[in-house]
């Protein structure tokens, strides 16, 4: 665990570096910060804050040479005692071109915004799309356009927007700022045009420069494109936090909390508790009592459908239900005795059918949902398939799918097929899903997935008359388990957005906390109706 831990650390050391020391040293020499010293300055001092899409774009585009972080970095915290989401270019990488990733960041950045009604601050640095890949970011429904289109959406919900151009801000990404509510400019550093000096003399023969194109000076004065100049970075981030400042406060939704207290043990405990080796049972409740504020943990249905803990507690004060895989190791009746097995990560039919009550029972009394992954799947075979596995999955699913409450989902160990989706994956919306080191996701394990993809090989030669020998077969198992667990590693997902970041589990406390903070602010809850579930 140390160890994961470890690499976690030095992979986000280099995050923070940006596209390079040498590359924010030519921003420092422009008079610009770097796009954590605007966040640092801009969001209250000695607040907590949680990273959004953190490894982005992390293997990808090599061709390319890369895309650190996608470019942009997102977080939600609190300025001027208001939570916000803060989107960032970072001019370093690409000088803050728009990837594909970008584009999906920024995307998930408004979709935050959205949800939680929580105003969006865009501190703006890009040279715009990055056109080797235009393709993949221009036309389609969650490309480029969409961006705007959500800035429009945004306006209708009454969200607001503050955009700060302290940088480049070129061809359609002109509209992000322009459709906010506020838009500032920093001097000398700060432009913004539909075309360049370049394409504007390339295209009508009109020689000019960008300053007097799309200069501060141009748009507060003459255009009245922006609202305000400021002479450096630090002015224009004071006058967002001076406009912050001044709105309104938002009726909370009564979700319950009362005076926070320690968990009954010490977070730093999981390290110990949580072994690597997937084959190793544990006892999920001692996590728990690792996240939840001592004497809490409030159990339903303890003694039924035992590889899932359903729980009541409080985190950080916040009240909370809790849906959690259980891996240990359990004893079982059996002709002549008793033998011990080990029932961990599998649902079962009781295990579903409970799981399903005690979300349909959060939702009625408005509790929000944490769930955490440690799971290979729905429990297999003719017993399961006859005691109707299917039909309590996908009652399940149905519970889970049609929540309104703020749903969280931690995935600490095994994400595995169906059982990623019914302990709310990615597609059903959790407002933020983060990993831990130890976390795999995929359809199945890379062992399995070996032994699977090499019977289908088998099978397609053997159809040829062409058979292989054992050597052969060991090889070519190595190889596609190898490729297979590369896509097994959290960073894999969280490169492409499939979790919001990879953290250390002791910060899962803090990203709880925040979160639900953060959905206080949701003006009302849609009704809850589960459709129709068989019982």
């Amino acid at each position: 665990m140390h160890q994961l831990l470890e690499e976690l650390r030095q992979k986000q050391q280099k995050l923070l570096l940006g596209g390079g020391l040498d590359k924010l040293q030519k921003q420092h020499e422009k008079g610009k910060l770097g796009v954590w010293e605007r966040i640092l300055y801009l969001i209250d001092e000695g607040t907590d804050y949680i990273e959004i899409g953190s490894f982005a774009g992390d293997g990808q585009y090599e061709e390319h040479g890369g895309c650190t972080n996608g470019g942009v970095v997102i977080v939600l915290g609190y300025i001027k005692g208001r939570m916000c989401v803060v989107v960032a270019n970072d001019a370093t990488v690409k000088a803050g071109a728009w990837f594909p990733i970008t584009c999906k960041k920024n995307l998930r950045a408004q979709e935050i915004a959205m949800e939680n009604n929580l105003p969006i601050v865009y501190l703006v640095d890009s040279a715009g799309v990055f056109l080797p890949m235009q393709d993949e970011i221009f036309p389609d429904k969650e490309h480029f356009g969409r961006i705007f289109r959500n800035n429009a959406k945004l306006s209708s919900m009454g969200i607001p927007q503050i955009a700060a151009i302290m940088g480049s801000c070129v061809a359609g990404g002109a509209y992000l700022p322009i459709m906010s509510d506020y838009a500032l400019i920093v001097q000398d550093t700060g432009s913004v045009f539909l075309a360049g000096s370049y394409l504007v003399k390339s295209s009508i023969g009109e020689v000019i420069d960008n300053e007097a194109l799309g200069g501060a000076k141009t748009h507060c004065e003459i255009s009245g494109v922006t609202d305000n100049q400021y002479p450096d970075d630090e002015s224009c981030l004071d006058a967002i936090k001076n406009i912050i400042d001044k709105f309104a406060g938002v009726d909370r939704f009564p979700y319950s909390r009362t005076t926070s207290i320690p968990p009954e043990m010490a977070p730093e405990t999981i390290y110990q508790i949580l072994p690597v080796d997937r084959l190793k049972p544990y006892n999920m409740e001692n996590i728990l009592k690792a996240i939840v504020d001592e004497g809490s943990l409030e159990e339903y249905k303890k003694d039924y459908g035992k590889t899932l803990i359903c729980a009541l507690a409080r985190i950080d004060g916040w009240a909370v239900g809790i849906v959690a895989n259980q891996r240990q190791i359990v004893k079982a009746s059996k002709a002549g005795g008793s033998t011990e097995m080990q029932m961990g990560g599998v649902i079962y039919s009781d295990s579903a059918d409970k799981a399903a009550r005690f979300i349909m029972n959060c939702n009625q009394q408005k509790i929000p949902l944490v769930f955490f992954q440690d799971i290979t799947g729905f429990m297999v075979g003719s017993r399961s398939e006859q005691g109707g596995i299917i039909k309590d999955g996908a009652k399940m699913v149905n519970a889970m799918a049609n929540s309104v409450v703020p749903k969280f989902t931690f995935i600490i160990g095994n994400s595995y097929g169906a059982g990623n989706y019914a302990m709310c994956g990615k597609a059903y919306d959790p407002r933020l899903i983060y990993a831990w080191p130890t976390a795999q996701i995929a359809v199945m394990s890379g062992a399995a997935a070996g032994k699977t993809l090499l019977q289908i090989h088998e099978s397609a030669l053997k159809s040829k008359n062409i058979s292989l020998v054992d050597s052969d077969k060991k090889e070519l198992l190595e190889k596609m388990e190898k490729q297979y667990n590369q896509q097994l590693s959290p960073y894999y997902a969280a490169s492409r957005l499939w979790v919001d970041g990879v953290i250390d589990p002791v910060e899962t406390r803090k990203i709880i906390s925040l979160g639900i903070a953060a959905a206080s602010h949701q003006r009302d809850l849609p009704r809850y109706n589960v459709g129709i579930i068989q019982t």
